[in-house]
């Protein structure tokens, strides 16, 4: 009984540039990865938030509930910010492009891109106000100045840092969704 999708060396079929069912182009997805700065840290909040909630439930059998509801509290606030931190970075979809920071939300419609371009330019490291040499996909937005915006990506933020591959391949992902939207 020969099961093909099991086998790496089976023969492709010439219809693979045929939209999957499911591969529906209005969701926003992320056009790469989160790297693994961004997936350490945020483990490691769910970590602490693990043990604080531990500490709640001690508190609640030992103490007061209300102490316990401030320990539960404070475990809900990091597991939120946990959560946040696996959110950030840019979501395409084929309403436009969504840039998700800690805290706040950016949305621009394709029709008000003007251009998407990656640039050699002084970049945040992890964040930190510390600028460090390195590249940035910098999107435009029509009738606005390219200094004014900041950067989608970058090669030293929490999902490229030491990644260089992967920051071009997700440059080049979100540059083909615009070049790809920005006409239709």
């Amino acid at each position: 009984m020969p099961l093909p999708f099991l086998t790496a060396d089976r023969a492709f079929d010439a219809d693979d540039d045929v939209a999957l069912p499911y591969d529906d182009r209005d969701l926003w997805r992320r056009p790469y990865r989160p790297g693994p700065w961004r997936v350490g840290v945020a483990a490691l909040m769910l970590l602490l938030a693990s043990f604080v909630l531990f500490a709640a439930i001690i508190i609640a059998a030992t103490d007061s509930l209300s102490s316990a509801g401030v320990v539960f509290g404070i475990a809900v606030v990091a597991i939120a910010c946990a959560l946040r931190l696996l959110r950030m970075g840019a979501w395409v979809s084929a309403r436009g492009v969504r840039h998700v920071s800690f805290f706040s939300t950016r949305t621009v419609a394709w029709q008000q891109v003007s251009s998407v371009r990656t640039v050699q330019q002084p970049v945040r490291w992890l964040g930190v106000p510390r600028t460090v040499q390195g590249q940035a996909l910098l999107l435009v937005r029509q009738g606005r100045s390219a200094e004014t915006s900041p950067p989608l990506l970058t090669t030293h933020n929490a999902d490229f840092l030491g990644r260089e591959d992967a920051f071009d391949r997700a440059a080049d992902a979100v540059e083909a969704w615009a070049a790809e939207y920005r006409r239709g």
